[in-house]
């Protein structure tokens, strides 16, 4: 039996959560029934290499800027030669350039992909969604947030297949905190709460500056450490220090061992003001942490409220502190709360349970062509 060929489109392959997440599926997709291909549209990054190690052939189109009729041209090529049975799409600029290059190209089965609610968004972006919906199959999310916040924009809620995100179990060895305190080079303190991702709006992280200077005030023994890098880090930086808060905050940077440093975490922090599925507190919970999360769709999804983690509302940096407070006080809560989300993280969002979700999808949209 042929193989099917499968094409995913992204527009990077930075190490951001929809690019895990195609990653993942890219890679372990069942090559008896799939050969899988990766078109990137605008630039590589360091998920290239692991995709290449796992026999996924990878594109480049070289996208230059937000139009460029040149890279849809390249795009449509590219896939007139590949002739891909199905192309998935990921995030909007793909699902724009991809859908229509897709189209062009005549492939038979074009899905697109929506990981996140995207307020973001003005008119004519969901212009563009709309009138792509013609030619599209099926629009893959990871969580019913997203289609709810899309079917107020014209998009009907019957037009989505949601398939939760996957996070690999957790094999590694945790840090010890006297080592976490050695590789960022600062004194040691007996609690760590931690926050990671991309340093911008979106992730709230003027709140949790503040909540780390109040965490302070009522547990004085801990630090706030946050990870990442992005556009309002310097922003951030000022904001810290105008409000007093440097011995309470420290801003780390981008790290290559982030994963490992949140193994010495004791409590994660998520501020995020919406998201779809953070693959960050997903990590925490297969490392047996507990989350304090803004209660926002998408993060309803993970985190069982007073069972594997709290719930706060935006902006109520009062309950952010108080959640935890008694997190940080009471060892045996912080555990118990930390082995339910390791639990849940196994039963309901597995590798094996995304990567099969899409193979079922794909396979029945192919047979019904």
């Amino acid at each position: 039996m042929r193989r099917k060929k499968i094409c995913q489109i992204i527009p990077t392959l930075d190490q951001g959560g929809a690019e895990k997440q195609l990653s993942l599926l890219a890679c372990h997709l069942d090559k008896q029934q799939f050969e899988s291909h990766v078109v990137v549209l605008t630039r590589s990054g360091p998920l290239e290499q692991t995709l290449r190690d796992a026999g996924v052939h990878v594109h480049l189109i070289g996208k230059r800027s937000k139009l460029d009729p040149t890279a849809l041209s390249r795009l449509t090529g590219k896939l007139r030669e590949l002739a891909p049975d199905l192309v998935h799409t990921w995030l909007f600029a793909a699902n724009s350039y991809g859908r229509w290059a897709a189209w062009r190209a005549g492939v038979p089965v074009i899905v697109a992909g929506e990981r996140c609610v995207d307020p973001w968004k003005s008119w004519w972006h969901y212009a563009i969604d709309r009138r792509l919906l013609r030619s599209t199959n099926t629009i893959v999310t990871n969580t019913t947030a997203v289609s709810s916040f899309y079917a107020q924009h014209g998009i009907p809620r019957e037009s989505f297949t949601v398939i939760p995100n996957a996070v690999l179990p957790n094999t590694r060895t945790a840090l010890s905190r006297r080592e976490l305190f050695k590789r960022l080079g600062i004194e040691p303190r007996g609690r760590v709460v931690g926050a990671v991702g991309r340093l911008w709006k979106q992730k709230g992280y003027r709140d949790l500056i503040w909540a780390g200077e109040l965490l302070r005030v009522a547990y004085r023994d801990v630090y706030l450490l946050i990870l990442g890098d992005g556009p309002d880090r310097e922003a951030l930086r000022a904001f810290r220090d105008r409000s007093g808060s440097f011995d309470a905050v420290r801003l780390v940077g981008h790290r290559c061992d982030a994963a490992e440093l949140m193994s010495a975490f004791d409590v994660l922090w998520n501020g995020s003001l919406y998201e779809g599925q953070s693959n960050t507190i997903l990590e925490a919970m297969t490392l047996g942490i507990p989350t304090v999360a803004t209660d926002i769709p998408g993060t309803r999804d993970l985190i069982e409220h007073a069972k594997t983690g709290y719930l706060y509302p935006p902006a109520d940096l009062g309950a952010l502190t108080r959640s935890t407070v008694a997190l940080l006080q009471d060892d045996r809560l912080r555990t118990q709360m930390g082995e339910q989300a390791r639990l849940r993280a196994i039963q309901h969002f597995s590798l094996e349970q995304m990567v099969q979700s899409h193979e079922q999808l794909y396979l029945r949209l192919l047979d019904g062509r």
